[in-house]
C-alpha cells in the first residue's frame, strides 16, 4: 500500500546534514520517490538555513527527516548531538511543519556505491534516507 493508498501522500524533504553541507532530497506529492536536490551549504548559517526555509515552502513540504548519524552501536557522537540541535533549530523556524530525526546509518555509503550520478554524494544519501523513511511509513 502506498502513502496514497492509505491517504498519507505528503511531500517529504529528507536532509543529510553537515555543518558545512547538508545534502537534500525530496518526495514526490505521492510519497514514493526519492530525488537529490542541490545541497545547501552551510545550513546553520543565515544564508544556507534561508535557502532551506525557502525550500520548504517553495516545494510545499509537509515534513522535514534529517538523518541521525548513530553510531553503529547505536549511541550518539558529536555528529548526533549536532544533528539533534540542528532538528531542534530548524523545527522552531518551520513552526507548523513537523521536523523529525531518523536513522541514517549506511546512508553515506550506499551513496558512495551509486556513484555516477550528477547529484552530490551528501543529497544522494539524503534521498537514500529519504526512500527508507517513506518506505517504513508505507507498511504504517
Amino acid at each position: 500500500m502506498t502513502h496514497a493508498d492509505a491517504g498519507l501522500a505528503m511531500r517529504v524533504l529528507a536532509l543529510d546534514y553537515g555543518s558545512a553541507r547538508c545534502g537534500c532530497a525530496v518526495s514526490d506529492p505521492t510519497g514514493v520517490l526519492a530525488t537529490p536536490l542541490e545541497p545547501v551549504l552551510a545550513p546553520d548559517g543565515r544564508r544556507g538555513m534561508g535557502k532551506l526555509l525557502a525550500l520548504v515552502r517553495d516545494l510545499e513540504v509537509e515534513r522535514v527527516v534529517i538523518g541521525l548519524p548513530l553510531r553503529l552501536d547505536g549511541g550518539d557522537s558529536e555528529q548526533t548531538r549536532e544533528a539533534r540541535r540542528f532538528a531542534q533549530t530548524l523545527g522552531r523556524r518551520l513552526a507548523g511543519v513537523p521536523v523529525e530525526l531518523y536513522d541514517e546509518r549506511f546512508t553515506t555509503l550506499l551513496a558512495q556505491r551509486d556513484g555516477g550520478s550528477r547529484a552530490s554524494e551528501d543529497s544522494r544519501a539524503a534521498a537514500h534516507l529519504l526512500s527508507g523513511w517513506l518506505e517504513r511509513h508505507a507498511d504504517a
